[in-house]
């Protein structure tokens, strides 16, 4: 009977020796957090309409740890776990004059890492596809089709160009984020601004 519970307790014993070389992979939640800093507010869709060749803005992704949970004493970290990939980002579009019709939403692939505490530029994105600015809405604001939208009676579309990133932690959990960047959207008025 002592020889059984010796073997047990040695069994016991090797499996406890055992976990304390392995990683602790259990992750920290993370949150990405998505900023714009905007350089236009507003789009002149009249060919050649001045200061129309900037971007929008730019994208910064920030990669923060929502909850600082303790591994157990005695086994290693690996903080890289809580880095995030981001692979994809998808751009949708909300009306904000009342109006519904939108342009079609779309989805590109991407490849940026963000570091845990750390951040990402995502830069430049596409905020419309090509062919986007001569369907509706924005076509009704072209001269030759009445220079108002339809929905709204006005010569001004306004609406947000919302901006999801997704990506997963180096330990496979999934993650994302989101921005809205609000835009008027005119026909030969003034320029971009």
């Amino acid at each position: 009977m002592t020889r059984r519970i010796a073997s047990i307790v040695a069994v016991a014993l090797a499996v406890a020796l055992v976990s304390c070389k392995e990683i602790n992979r259990a992750n920290a939640p993370v949150q990405l957090v998505v900023t714009t800093q905007q350089t236009l507010q507003r789009l002149d869709l009249k060919p050649g309409a001045a200061n129309c060749d900037v971007s929008i803005g730019t994208v910064k992704i920030n990669n923060v740890l929502i909850q600082n949970t303790q591994p157990p004493p005695n086994l290693p970290t690996n903080s890289t776990l809580d880095d995030v990939k981001i692979t994809s980002y998808r751009i949708s579009y909300q009306r904000t004059d009342g109006g519904t019709s939108v342009p079609a939403p779309f989805t590109r692939a991407i490849s940026i890492t963000v570091p845990l505490n750390g951040s990402g530029d995502l830069g430049t994105f596409l905020a419309f596809q090509p062919d986007a600015l001569t369907q509706a809405p924005f076509a009704a604001l072209l001269p030759q089709n009445g220079g108002r939208d339809p929905q709204t009676g006005r010569a001004v579309v306004q609406m947000n160009v919302i901006l999801e990133v997704f990506g997963e932690t180096m330990a496979g959990d999934r993650v994302s984020g989101s921005t809205k960047v609000p835009l008027d959207f005119c026909f030969d008025c003034a320029g971009c601004a």
